[in-house]
């Protein structure tokens, strides 16, 4: 159950982080509404608490939670963008995920 709870929230954390990021850009790149930077900021305010909200040391969520959020950049390339993942990006995603199931799932001496 650990393990589902940790990737979906690392799922959710991601999300949280690309709304984040993509609001300003609009505003920037596309010439939207400045009120953008509100949800944008909100959105940073959220990942960030997210991210506290898991029980291990900080430095290891932040290299594991890397592998989902490439995950989720490349499914954002995809369905938001509307750029089809080449073979290499579906590759390299799961490469990454590999790397956060290690990371977060590998047995610890305690």
């Amino acid at each position: 159950m650990f393990e589902i709870k940790t990737v979906g929230l690392f799922f959710i954390t991601a999300l949280a982080e690309i709304l984040g990021c993509y609001l300003p850009y609009l505003w920037l790149r596309e010439n939207k509404s400045v009120w953008l930077l509100v949800p944008a900021s909100l959105c940073l305010i959220v990942f960030a608490w997210l991210l506290s909200l898991h029980p291990t040391a900080a430095g290891r969520i932040y290299a594991a939670y890397g592998g989902v959020y490439i995950l989720m950049a490349i499914l954002w390339l995809w369905l938001v963008d509307g750029i089809k993942p080449t073979i290499w990006d579906i590759v390299g995603s799961g490469v990454a995920l590999l790397g956060m199931a290690i990371i977060m799932f590998a047995p610890r001496g305690t």
